[in-house]
C-alpha cells in the first residue's frame, strides 16, 4: 500500500477494516444516499454506483436475451441438488457475462424465491420449489451455492433470498396478515430460510409484501431474533418494490413515511427499492427521520456496512483479485445442454398404462391443444435466444411426416352493429418485435407498439383465433401470430408477440350486451357460461378488455378501448377447435393432447386462481380427442397443479414451463430417449374441496400439504414414474450420539437405464401434540443401470427430528419411537423400520410459574394471531368477519374465537385462586376446564386503543393438570395470562 491508497484499497486487510475505513470516509449525506436501491457514485472516493436487485430465478431476467432454464417450481421438480448447483452456476456466470458489456446488469440476484408451495391457487406457485421446508432448502441451498460461487472470499453473485415471511397469496398481498402460530412459523415457514442461510451461501432476504400476525414484514422482528442470529456473516435486507410507501399508503400501519422508514430501518432493511429509479424521496424520508430523532447516524452506518460488506464479497473494490472479473461465458453449448438436461428432468409421469414411451417404427402422432406450438415464458424469464416447442421438439425427434398438429383454438370473425368485421389492416413494412429483447430495469414501463396501424371495420373482416384461458379471459390472434393488443393511445393493434407484460394488454372479456352498465351481473353464471361457449347472444356482445377496463369502440379512426359508446358486437365461429382436434386425433395411433397456462394470465403475481379445474377450452379439447382416440396422454404444460380426473387417460405427464429446451427434452422423454424420474414437489389435490382458504396459513389445525392431508390426492407429494421399475432393501437404521445413519439400497429391476428418487420420511410414533403424518428428512436423485443396485446412506442429526416447544419457547426432541419410512414417494413407501430416539420428556405446562402467552395455543377455533405492539409481541383475538362480520364495529362485537392449552399444571390441591389477563380492545373473556362449563367470565371495558393494553384478574379456581379453554367474544386482544396460587 502506498501513501496515497487508502486502507479501504487494500486487499491485504481484512474486509471488516476495509469498510471500516471506507464509512469513515462517507459523509452522512453520501451514506444515506446509499441507502436507496440505486445507490449513487461517489466519485471524490472513486466509489462506483451500485444498484441492489437483479432478477434471476431461472436465469437473467428482464436484461434482453439469456440462458432460460425451467421455472423454479421445475427445478424443485428435478429433486437433484447437483443439476440445481449447475444451474446456479450458469445463470450467475451469464449475470457476470452480461454485466461485462451492460452495467445495467447487477450482481446482488433476487433469487431463489424460497415460499413454501402451501397452497397450489397461490398466484406466483411457478416460482417457489416445494410445499415441504426440507426440500425446498436444499434445493434453494444449491442454487444460492451455484449464485454465489466456490472462491473462499469473492462471490460470482450475491444471492437475496424472497420473499420474507408466511407469504402465498396475491389477494390483498400488500394488507392482508398471515396468522402463524409459533409451530407452523419454527417448523414450516422459517425453516426454508434457516437451513439455506446457515449453509453461508446467502447474501440477504427481501421481506414479503404482507404482514405476519399483524404487523408488516418490513418491520419484522424475526429479521433480529431470527434471521440475524444464523450467520456470523452481515446479511443485506432489501426491501421489496414500493413496500416502504405501503406501510403508510396502503397498510396504514405509521402515520408518516419518516416514521415508516426509521421503523424499517431499525428492524433491520437495508436498501429502500421504492419509486422507481428516483431516490430523492426515501433520501428526504431518511434525512426527516434523522432530523426528527427517529433513526441515529449508527442506524445508519449499520446498514451501509452491510451493503458494503457485499460489493466488498462481489469484489468491487479488488478487480484485479476477483477471479470472476473476466466472466464471458454465455449461451455456451454447455449452457445450452444444461438448459436441455434441467428440463428433462423436471418431467413428472404421473401416470402410464403402457402406452409410452412411444418406440413403434411408424407411429403416426396427433399433438394437439393450445400449448402444443408454444414455449411460454414468466414474468421473470429472460428473452428467449433459443426456443423449442412440444410441436418442434416432435418434429425434429420423430420426422415432420409423422406428426399432424391441431391447435384446438376457436376460429371467429367479429361483427359489429354496422354489419362490417373487425378487420387487421395489412403491414407489411413493420419490424419483428419481441417484447423485452433489449431489456429494461423496469419491465413493467415498457409500452405497447404504436407503429402498427390499429384494426378496422371491412366487409369481410379477418378471421382471429380465439382463446378462453378460463374464467372468461380471452386472447385474440391474427392469422400473422400477432396478438391483439391496447397501447397507451388507446387503439386496438395487432401488435403482440405473446401476451405479457406487468398489466397485461392481450386479454379480453365477452359480456352480454345487456349487462353493460349492471356490474352485478357481469359474473352471472349467464355471462359465464357465454364466456365459455363463445356462442350468439340474442342482445349482442361488449368486448371488454381487461388491462383498461374499457370496451372496445369503432371509431373513423380506427377501433379502440373507451369509456363511453362501446360497440355491440356479435361473435361468428367459422371454426370450433374441438372439430379440428377430433378430426387430427382420429387419424392418428397416439394423441398427445398438451394444456395448461398462460404465466401471464389467470394465476401469476398479482392474481390468485379461482380454482383447480383445467380451463374449460382445454377440456372440451381434451375430451374431442379422447372421444376420437383412446391413445390419447394428457401432457400438461403448467406452473402449477390441476384437478383433472385421470382415469380415462392411459397416461399423463406434468412439467413447468421447461424453458428454452421445453420441446426437445419433452420429445426426448416421450420417444424413450430419457426416463422420467421428475417428483411433484407439491400435493395435487383431487378437488377444490380439499383445500383450505386461500388466507389460512395454520397448515397443522387446517391439515394442509402431504404433512398433514388426511384426505386422497389426486397425485401425491414425491410422486413420480419411471420406464423402469425399482426395488427397495436391507434398510438398516443406527442412532448414534448425534444423528442417525440410514442406509438402504435401490436396486434397477427394469431394462432401461433410468434414475430414481429415493426418499426418506420419518413419523414420529406416540407424539404429545399433532405431528406431520409424515416428514421429509432427506432424497437422492441416483442413476441405476438395469440389474445394478446402489447403496444409499444419510447421516441425519438429531435436530431433524425436533419440533417447537411452545410450552418453553424451544426446539427439541420427544423421546419415543419414530418411524423411518423410506420410497418412492410420500405414499408409495417401501421399507420401514423403527428406532428409539432419546430426548426431553414432555411435562404439563408450568402455568403458575409462566403463565401462558396467548399465541402458545395447541389449538384454536376462529382466532387470528395480531400485533402486540408495533416492534414485537404477539396477541390473538377473534378473526374479523368471522361469523359474517365485515369487520364493522358493530358487527365485529359479535366475533369469537376459542384457544385451548392443552396438559396445563395448576399445582396441588390448595389450587389456583386467580387468573389475570393482559388484555387490550373490548369484549369479554370465558375460561373452561376440559371444555366443560364456564368456570370464571370477565368483561374487559375497553381501552383507549389495541395497543393500550391494561390487565385484570378475576377469581378462578383449578387443580392438578387439565386442558384450558379460553373464548374471547369481541374485538379483544388477549396477550397474556397469568395464574396465581
Amino acid at each position: 500500500m502506498t501513501a496515497q491508497t487508502p486502507p479501504f484499497r487494500d486487499s491485504q486487510l481484512p474486509f471488516a477494516k476495509r469498510i471500516d475505513d471506507l464509512l469513515s470516509r462517507l459523509t452522512l449525506e453520501e451514506r444515506v444516499a446509499m441507502l436507496h436501491q440505486f445507490g449513487p457514485a461517489v466519485e471524490r472516493l472513486g466509489v462506483a454506483a451500485f444498484r441492489t436487485g437483479q432478477e434471476a430465478l431461472h436465469g437473467v431476467a428482464w436484461m434482453g436475451p439469456a440462458t432460460v432454464f425451467p421455472q423454479a417450481v421445475g427445478l424443485g421438480a428435478t429433486w437433484n441438488d447437483e443439476l440445481v448447483r449447475r444451474v446456479g452456476e450458469a445463470v450467475s456466470t451469464e449475470t457476470r457475462a452480461m454485466r461485462s458489456r451492460d452495467d445495467r446488469v447487477g450482481l446482488n440476484v433476487w433469487a431463489p424465491t424460497v415460499n413454501l408451495l402451501r397452497h397450489p391457487l397461490w398466484g406466483r406457485n411457478e416460482e417457489g420449489y416445494s410445499e415441504d421446508p426440507k426440500l425446498t432448502s436444499a434445493i434453494a441451498t444449491a442454487y444460492t451455492r451455484g449464485l454465489r460461487g466456490d472462491h473462499p472470499a469473492y462471490w460470482r453473485t450475491a444471492p437475496v433470498l424472497k420473499h420474507w415471511l408466511a407469504h402465498n397469496n396475491e389477494t390483498d398481498r400488500a394488507t392482508a396478515s398471515s396468522s402463524v402460530r409459533p409451530r407452523v412459523l419454527h417448523e414450516y415457514d422459517l425453516r426454508a430460510f434457516r437451513e439455506t442461510v446457515e449453509a453461508g451461501t446467502v447474501a440477504g432476504v427481501m421481506p414479503a409484501y404482507n404482514l405476519v400476525n399483524g404487523r408488516p414484514n418490513h418491520v419484522s422482528p424475526y429479521l433480529r431474533e431470527q434471521l440475524r442470529t444464523w450467520t456470523d456473516q452481515d446479511l443485506l435486507v432489501c426491501s421489496d418494490a414500493g413496500a416502504p410507501s405501503n406501510l403508510v399508503d396502503s397498510e396504514h400501519y405509521f402515520d408518516t413515511h419518516e416514521e415508516a422508514t426509521a421503523a424499517s430501518l431499525i428492524a433491520g432493511v437495508d436498501s429502500f427499492t421504492d419509486h422507481g429509479t428516483d431516490s430523492t424521496q426515501i433520501v428526504e424520508r431518511l434525512q426527516g427521520a434523522l432530523d426528527q430523532g427517529l433513526l441515529t447516524e449508527s442506524d445508519i452506518d449499520a446498514a451501509v456496512r452491510r451493503q458494503l460488506a457485499i460489493r466488498f464479497r462481489l469484489g468491487e473494490f479488488d478487480p484485479r483479485l476477483d477471479p470472476y472479473a473476466d466472466t464471458k461465458d454465455f449461451d455456451t453449448p454447455a449452457h445450452r445442454s444444461l438448459a436441455r438436461e434441467a428440463a428433462e428432468q423436471a418431467i413428472v409421469l404421473l401416470k402410464n398404462d403402457g402406452l409410452l414411451p412411444l418406440t413403434g417404427q411408424d407411429t403416426r402422432i396427433a399433438v394437439v391443444g393450445l400449448l402444443a406450438d408454444e414455449c411460454k415464458l414468466d414474468w421473470y424469464s429472460g428473452t428467449l435466444i433459443h426456443r423449442s416447442t412440444p410441436l418442434e421438439g416432435l418434429y425434429e425427434r420423430f420426422g415432420a411426416d409423422r406428426v399432424d398438429f391441431a391447435e384446438g383454438v376457436d376460429r371467429v370473425r367479429i361483427k359489429t352493429s354496422a354489419g362490417t368485421y373487425l378487420s387487421v389492416p395489412p403491414a407489411d413494412d413493420a419490424t419483428d418485435e419481441v417484447r423485452g429483447a433489449e431489456g429494461a430495469l423496469d419491465p413493467a414501463l415498457l409500452a405497447g407498439r404504436t407503429d402498427l396501424p390499429p384494426l378496422t371495420t371491412d366487409t369481410t373482416g379477418t378471421e382471429l383465433a380465439l382463446i378462453d384461458w378460463g374464467g372468461g379471459v380471452l386472447t385474440l390472434r391474427a392469422p400473422d401470430g400477432r396478438y391483439l393488443s391496447v397501447a397507451e393511445d388507446g387503439f386496438v393493434r395487432a401488435s403482440a408477440d405473446q401476451p405479457g407484460g406487468w398489466v397485461v394488454q392481450e386479454t379480453f372479456r365477452l359480456e352480454p350486451h345487456e349487462s353493460h352498465g349492471s356490474h352485478g351481473s357481469h359474473g352471472s353464471d349467464e355471462s359465464q357460461k357465454s364466456h365459455e361457449s363463445h356462442g350468439s347472444h340474442a342482445g349482442g356482445h361488449l368486448l371488454k378488455h381487461v388491462g383498461t377496463g374499457r370496451y372496445v369502440s369503432v371509431t373513423a379512426d380506427g377501433v379502440k378501448v373507451a369509456a363511453q359508446n362501446p360497440e355491440i358486437l356479435e361473435l361468428e365461429i367459422t371454426e370450433r377447435g374441438e372439430d379440428t382436434v377430433a378430426r387430427t386425433a382420429a387419424a392418428a395411433d397416439v394423441v398427445l393432447v398438451v394444456a395448461g397456462n398462460d404465466p401471464h394470465i389467470n394465476g401469476r403475481e398479482t392474481e390468485d386462481r379461482t380454482t383447480l379445474a383445467l380451463p374449460a377450452h382445454q377440456q372440451r379439447l381434451l375430451e374431442a380427442a379422447r372421444a376420437a382416440n383412446p391413445r390419447t396422454a394428457l401432457v400438461i404444460t403448467s406452473s402449477y397443479p390441476y384437478a383433472t380426473d385421470p382415469a380415462d387417460l392411459p397416461a399423463v405427464l406434468w412439467t413447468a414451463h421447461g424453458g428454452q429446451a421445453a420441446g426437445t427434452a419433452l420429445a426426448r422423454v416421450l420417444a424413450g430417449d430419457v426416463s422420467p424420474a421428475g417428483r411433484l414437489p407439491q400435493t395435487w389435490y383431487a378437488s377444490d374441496a380439499d383445500l383450505p382458504d386461500l388466507l389460512d396459513y395454520d397448515v397443522i389445525g387446517s391439515r394442509q400439504t402431504y404433512l398433514y392431508f388426511e384426505g386422497t390426492p389426486l397425485f401425491p407429494f414425491g410422486h413420480g414414474l419411471s420406464y423402469a421399475s425399482f426395488e427397495y432393501g436391507n434398510l438398516v437404521a443406527h442412532v448414534g450420539e448425534n444423528s442417525v445413519h440410514v442406509t438402504f439400497t435401490v436396486t434397477n429391476t427394469g431394462s432401461t437405464p433410468a434414475d430414481e428418487v429415493a426418499q426418506l420420511y420419518s413419523r414420529a410414533v406416540t407424539p404429545s401434540v399433532s405431528r406431520p403424518r409424515r416428514e421429509l428428512l432427506a432424497h437422492r436423485r441416483v442413476h441405476v443401470l438395469p440389474g445394478a443396485s446402489t447403496e444409499l446412506t444419510f447421516e441425519l442429526p438429531l435436530s431433524a427430528f425436533e419440533f417447537w416447544d411452545v410450552v418453553h419457547g424451544i426446539r427439541r426432541v420427544e423421546p419415543g419411537p419414530y418411524e423411518l419410512l423410506v420410497g418412492a414417494s410420500s405414499e408409495d413407501v417401501r421399507l420401514r423400520a423403527t428406532i428409539e430416539l432419546d430426548g426431553t420428556p414432555t411435562t404439563p405446562r408450568p402455568v403458575l410459574e409462566l403463565g401462558l402467552n396467548a399465541a402458545d395455543f395447541d389449538e384454536q377455533r376462529g382466532a387470528e394471531i395480531v400485533d402486540r405492539t408495533k416492534v414485537s409481541g404477539d396477541a390473538v383475538t377473534p378473526a374479523q368477519g368471522n361469523h359474517g362480520s365485515q369487520g364493522s364495529q358493530e358487527e365485529s362485537q359479535g366475533n369469537t374465537a376459542e384457544l385451548v392449552y392443552r396438559g396445563c399444571d395448576f399445582g396441588p390441591a390448595t389450587g389456583t385462586v386467580a387468573v389475570t389477563f393482559e388484555v387490550s380492545g373490548e369484549g369479554s373473556l370465558e375460561l373452561a376446564l376440559n371444555g366443560g362449563p364456564v368456570t370464571a367470565r370477565l368483561d374487559v371495558p375497553a381501552t383507549r386503543g389495541p395497543y393500550d393494553y391494561t390487565t385484570v384478574a378475576v377469581p378462578f379456581s383449578a387443580t392438578e393438570v387439565h386442558d384450558l379453554h379460553i373464548g374471547l367474544r369481541g374485538p379483544v386482544r388477549l396477550a397474556h395470562v397469568g395464574f396465581s396460587g
